[in-house]
This record gives structure tokens, C-alpha cells and sequence, in this order.
């Protein structure tokens, strides 16, 4: 089989950012920078890893393709398909569960007209259901970006969301 190049690659910035985290591990150790180097990715392809994406990480740290769907499916923080703008992730952990966190999603569902995991057809918001964001004394609990939003209520997301939309341009 001839080797192919891949669809995407990694600016010269952002090649020599992850081949400086992966020299902070020592050969054949490469997958302890995975998780950064996931994340890299995902923001150097546009806020998603596409498989052509996962491939690309796979060939730089000399893994499996599989070595490489495994974290990314299974860690929330990874985007397998495109996102909105906005993604609005609300923990529905026990905590947050028994404090109302499934009204607020079923909420954000009405009020955005998508369902858990969809993106808005304005491209604006992407709404997911995450584990635990280990903030359960202040449930519930919304995350966007890196920012916290707790103690949530349905009239808190309400606010947020509207917020978001004077503050966003599409």
C-alpha cells in the first residue's frame, strides 16, 4: 500500500507547539501527549477532530488511528462533527441531576429548538449533556468554554442564552 499524504496538517505554529509537548516524553512514550495534542487539534481544525484530523495526530505520534478514536470518543471535551459558535454543556451528573439539571436541558431544547447534541441552523449554539464538570456543590451546572456558570436554574439559562446572543455575531 502506498503511503498517502494526509488532508490536513498542522500550521507551522501549532507542528512546532506539538512537537515540543511531545518532547517532554520519552520515546515510545508519544501517547502521554495525546490529550493536549487532541486538543491542538480541535482548535487548529476548526472547534471539531474529523477522522482525517485524528488520522493526522495518529501519524505524528506514531499510534493506531484506533489509539486515537478511543480518547477522543470517549472524552466530552472533543467534538466529533461541527459545532455551533456557542457550545453550551450541562452537567447532568447525579448532583446536578437532583437539582434540576434535566429541566434546564429540556429547556435549552425548547428555547434553542434543538435537542442535546444538535446545533442550532443559525450555527450559534451546540447543546451537550456532559459528566460531572466537579463543581456538584454549586449544581447545577453549565459550562461554555472554560467558564463555569453554577447554581443554574431554568430563568438563569434564560438569561445566559439571551446574553449570548446580543453578545455573538454569526
Amino acid at each position: 500500500m502506498k503511503f498517502m499524504e494526509p488532508k490536513v496538517s498542522f500550521s507551522e505554529e501549532t507542528l512546532k507547539l506539538s512537537e515540543k509537548i511531545i518532547s517532554h516524553y520519552p520515546e515510545g512514550r508519544q501517547k502521554s501527549a495525546l490529550i493536549p495534542i487532541l486538543h491542538l487539534a480541535q482548535a487548529e481544525f476548526g472547534g471539531w477532530l474529523s477522522v482525517e484530523a485524528m488520522d493526522y495526530v495518529a501519524g505524528l505520534l506514531k499510534l493506531k488511528p484506533i489509539e486515537i478514536y478511543e480518547v477522543a470518543t470517549f472524552y466530552t471535551m472533543y467534538n466529533l462533527k461541527p459545532t455551533g459558535k456557542c457550545v453550551i454543556e450541562v452537567c447532568r451528573t447525579g448532583p446536578c441531576w437532583l437539582m434540576g439539571a434535566e429541566k434546564i436541558i429540556e429547556h435549552l431544547e425548547k428555547k434553542l429548538g434543538i435537542k442535546a447534541g444538535e446545533t442550532t441552523t443559525d450555527g450559534k449554539f451546540t447543546l451537550k449533556v456532559t459528566e460531572c464538570l466537579a463543581a456538584c456543590g454549586n449544581s447545577p451546572v453549565i459550562q461554555i468554554g472554560e467558564k463555569y456558570y453554577v447554581n443554574m436554574d431554568v430563568e438563569k439559562a434564560d438569561n445566559l442564552i439571551q446574553n449570548l446572543n446580543e453578545g455573538m455575531r454569526v
